[in-house]
């Protein structure tokens, strides 16, 4: 499975769910239902490629940039919560992931994200789907992991731990202001709103 099989997969889950017109936290489920069957009618190494995709795109992904738009957006700023962010990002799809890799300010475009509020684009259960499905088909609960440590392209992905890019303060309003304009004028005054 190459990248646009990918998301040709992610593509087809995401009309199916979309469809349905459910709120944006009902859509992360059903995302990954959506996925998680589509990948349960191919083969175990179709999956295995799915993974090692996800893993991909995942690390793709792992910059400063779209670390200070999850702080701004999500409200919190850890690792773990950044990696959820990277899923969540991924299970939007393929056209909300390349906008957000070409300018994490367009995130303020999102429905979910353009009203402020309680927004969570992480989803942590999307990191699941592949090992959900890998064992529904073959019966092993750790199935999908040997299959990865057995893989040539599992090395240099990794080997990644250090955030791409440029860091800047993100405590400092005026620099988050310059650098995602748009995201820091939805959440940075709700943020100073709650304080007052």
């Amino acid at each position: 499975m190459d990248v646009e099989e990918f998301w040709a997969l992610i593509g087809e889950a995401c009309a199916e769910v979309d469809a349905l017109e459910l709120d944006f936290d009902n859509r992360r489920d059903a995302i990954e239902r959506a996925c998680e069957e589509r990948l349960a009618s191919r083969t175990p190494a179709e999956i295995v490629q799915f993974s090692l995709r996800q893993w991909q795109l995942r690390d793709q992904a792992y910059r400063y940039d779209l670390w200070a738009a999850a702080f701004l957006i999500e409200g919190w700023w850890s690792d773990d919560a950044f990696m959820d962010f990277r899923e969540g990002l991924i299970s939007l799809g393929r056209y909300w992931y390349e906008r957000a890799l070409a300018d994490p300010d367009s995130l303020a475009d999102h429905p979910a994200v353009r009203d402020g509020g309680d927004v969570l684009i992480g989803n942590e259960d999307f990191s699941g789907v592949a090992h959900r499905a890998h064992q529904r088909l073959t019966g092993e609960p750790d199935g999908l992991n040997e299959a990865l440590g057995a893989s040539p392209e599992a090395g240099p992905l990794s080997a990644i731990t250090e955030l791409a890019g440029a860091r800047w303060d993100v405590a400092d309003s005026d620099e988050m202001l310059r650098r995602l304009p748009r995201l820091a004028g939805i959440f940075l005054d709700q943020y100073s709103s709650a304080g007052s």
